[in-house]
């Protein structure tokens, strides 16, 4: 190895690193990756930058803007109405149809507006029918991911992937290129969910309303502020009773009236009511203190704590939520948003002490109060998807055939050859907004720019290991080691080396990092690279035994109330049933002749 292969293969281990452990965000590690490449000189400035102009990254930000179209005219609402009727009559019926309409959506269109769609909707239908959310929200998830292997703009890894190929002056992939095998992983997907997957979920979501869900009530009651005690006549920011006990008062009731969200400067006066947040040791200690008197003991409950002015939402952090690493503290989540945060349910714990230094991670679930006025504004806010209520959002409805239209021609374009990928998606995504299926500053929102920065930044990694000869390298270890076992071999562990990257880190990092050495990898052995590139393309979109490896997986985890071993239980024998199944059918669908 020379200099700059050594170079390379740091930069490498460290981006897997960063990658793998999170200390960082996908996307600054991404441009940190590229700083790095840049500053040694391994790459150009133009090649460095080159992911910006890529036709992956243009074609993806156009695709999110096309979903986004759809979204907003309720394009999809309607679907989740219909379903919802059906889970009433039988489950098993529901979940097939549900698992299809998601999986055909997802197989032309980004999931996760799919999956923000169905969320409310689904929770809704579980609470009404008396069924556990935790057994439905994971089949749909995984649906979307059996949907998205079966076109080429299913998911943005298809595209990186064919858009890679292409730059490497291979042919790209085609619209349905994918669908043969993309149906059959569909078909043994649905049905093992269906027949064992399902019953290998545990019941994790109650059916008892969202009170109960955070199992708030022992941690809500209300005490009585005696004449006499010290807090009395201080600012709520100054009282003993909040500097010396981690409480939180959501509610003070006096004779003038009721005090909702109580700032940090109203005054405390004697006999007030205080409705508090605090753990039981807090409680135990109030009980202690002079002056204080709690009230009897009564059940909580949502009607408990919801008014006519206040209401309770239940709240999704999206992965490209500005709030993701921050806390409740820095964000200024009571200013900004006009709420407060009773809990958080974090990584499968649910917090309900000490939540405002928690750092916010995409998918928690977060419990929150909040005034009625300013429900519009936290609707329309991309920093939240509401799972808690369905009614009330407001689609274009008179623009939905032309949105439907749009994509069509979008999807028919590129398949009948009439203009490449990027170009149609482009034209669907100008003609969105020029149609005004959504406004210009909709279609910005609309992309995940973490999304954007990710590919343009691995994307320069991927030129550093070809133009060092760092992937010819790694291609040539490969082949020495698994080769002699042959080239079905060779595919089988490319999609095991993919796979096992994916659930540990990105699924776009992991390809843009292993399509450059599949490619090498066929240059080597003089065979075509399309085997190779398909096992890389499905593994990264096949994503299933963590909660962190596909954005879908990490928007129902919180909402499913799942643990981390739930998906290890039930996407392990998935992905073992995927792995062999592309082993021996990745070669029947693409030939190994150059």
């Amino acid at each position: 190895m020379n200099a700059e292969m050594i170079y390379v293969f740091a930069v490498l281990l460290l981006a897997v690193f960063l990658f793998v452990t999170e200390k960082l965000p996908v996307d600054l590690v991404a441009l940190l990756v590229m700083a790095l490449l840049l500053v040694s000189r391994i790459i150009t400035p133009v090649q460095g930058l080159s992911g910006f102009s890529n036709t992956a990254t243009i074609t993806v930000a156009s695709m999110f803007i096309l979903s986004a179209g759809l979204f907003k005219t309720g394009a999809v609402s309607f679907l989740g109405d219909f379903v919802s009727r059906i889970f009433k009559k039988n489950f098993y019926t529901a979940m097939l149809l549900v698992m299809i309409l998601v999986g055909v959506l997802s197989a032309f269109i980004n999931n996760t507006p799919v999956i923000a769609i169905f969320l409310p909707i689904l929770l809704g239908v579980a609470k009404d029918t008396q069924i556990s959310a935790s057994k439905i929200l994971m089949p749909v998830s995984f649906a979307s991911m059996f949907g998205g292997v079966c076109t080429l703009i299913g998911t943005s890894t298809n595209i990186l992937v064919s858009s890679i190929a292409e730059e490497n002056g291979l042919r790209a992939f085609t619209m349905f290129e994918f669908a043969p095998l993309g149906l059959i992983f569909f078909v043994v997907g649905t049905a093992y969910m269906l027949l064992v997957g399902i019953k290998l979920i545990p019941e994790r979501r109650g059916k008892g309303d969202l009170t109960e869900t955070f199992s708030l009530n022992e941690y809500l009651t209300e005490i009585v502020l005696l004449p006499g005690t010290k807090s009395v006549g201080q600012k709520i920011k100054n009282a003993p009773l909040v500097k010396d006990l981690d409480i939180t008062i959501l509610e003070i009731r006096r004779e003038s009236g009721i005090i909702h969200q109580p700032t940090a400067d109203v005054v405390l006066l004697e006999n007030d009511i205080l409705l508090v947040r605090c753990n039981l040791e807090e409680i135990r200690a109030m009980q202690e203190r002079e002056g204080v008197q709690l009230k009897p003991q009564v059940k909580w409950g949502d009607d408990s704590i919801s008014t006519d002015e206040y209401s309770l939402l239940e709240v999704v952090i999206p992965a490209n939520s500005a709030l993701v690493g921050k806390t409740l503290q820095t964000s200024d989540f009571r200013e900004n948003y006009g709420s407060i945060v009773l809990a958080i349910r974090h990584r499968g714990r649910l917090l309900r002490e000490k939540i405002s230094d928690t750092v916010l991670s995409a998918g928690d679930l977060l419990l929150v109060e909040i005034h009625r006025e300013r429900l519009g504004q936290f609707r329309r806010s991309q920093e939240f998807i509401i799972t808690s209520e369905t009614e009330k959002v407001e689609f274009r409805r008179n623009k939905v055939f032309i949105a439907v239209a749009i994509v069509a021609g979008v999807v028919a374009s590129a398949s009948l050859g009439l203009a490449p990928i990027v170009v149609a998606s482009v034209i669907g995504a100008v003609l969105m907004i020029l149609f005004r299926c959504l406004t210009l500053d909709e279609a910005y929102d609309a992309i995940d720019w973490k999304i954007i920065f990710l590919l343009a930044g691995v994307l320069s990694l991927g030129i550093a290991l070809e133009q060092s000869g760092a992937a010819a390298l790694i291609a040539s270890n490969i082949v020495t080691s698994v080769g002699a076992l042959g080239l079905i071999a060779l595919v089988s562990a490319f999609y095991l080396l993919t796979s096992v990257l994916t659930e540990t880190m990105s699924n776009n990092a992991t390809a843009a990092l292993l399509a450059p050495i599949a490619i090498a990898t066929a240059a080597t052995l003089g065979v075509s690279p399309q085997p190779f590139l398909v096992a890389v393309t499905f593994a990264a979109s096949a994503s299933f035994m963590t909660p962190v490896g596909y954005q879908t997986n990490t928007m129902i985890y919180g909402p499913g109330q799942y643990r981390f071993f739930d998906f290890v239980k039930v996407g392990t024998p998935l992905n073992i049933i995927f792995w062999m199944l592309a082993t021996f059918l990745i070669p029947v669908f693409w030939e190994f002749k150059p």
